[in-house]
């Protein structure tokens, strides 16, 4: 007689849930714990103001998740991007953070539409469009 190892892909993903909380927890903690000079130093070397600085640690490590996808959307090649632009990129990073248009941004994502729409909500619009215009692959519509 053998047993059949169940998944319970629910729980797991629960549980998975709850692990990233933990850790996003235990992270905010850890900022808590530094002083006023540590903490601010550490945004000065980031290039971030303070209040930024709080806030994309608060919003977690997949805040800017819609950035490379919007970027593959559009034609423009995030590793490219990644090399030749690194600091343009992390500043794109920060804004996408930030961005209070998630659920428009990730709707348009699904539905295929962001070439046309982003415009309308996203503030990287005009840093994805001289990318664009840079590399030759998009149009500027000013």
């Amino acid at each position: 007689m053998t047993t059949e190892a169940r998944t319970y892909p629910v729980v797991e993903y629960l549980i998975d849930v709850f692990g990233s909380w933990l850790k996003h927890r235990r992270e905010l903690g850890e900022l808590r714990e530094l002083d006023d000079a540590s903490f601010s130093q550490i945004a000065a070397d980031l290039r971030i103001s303070t209040g930024d600085l709080t806030e994309l640690v608060r919003r977690g490590a997949h805040s800017a998740d819609e950035l490379p996808k919007l970027l593959e959307a559009l034609g423009i090649d995030q590793q490219k991007l990644a090399r030749t632009e690194p600091l343009v990129l992390r500043d794109m990073e920060r804004v996408c953070s930030l961005c209070g248009h998630k659920r428009q941004c990730d709707h348009d994502l699904a539905a295929g539409t962001s070439s046309g729409r982003y415009h309308q909500y996203c503030l990287n619009a005009a840093t994805i469009d001289a990318l664009g215009e840079a590399a030759g692959t998009r149009k500027s519509t000013s």
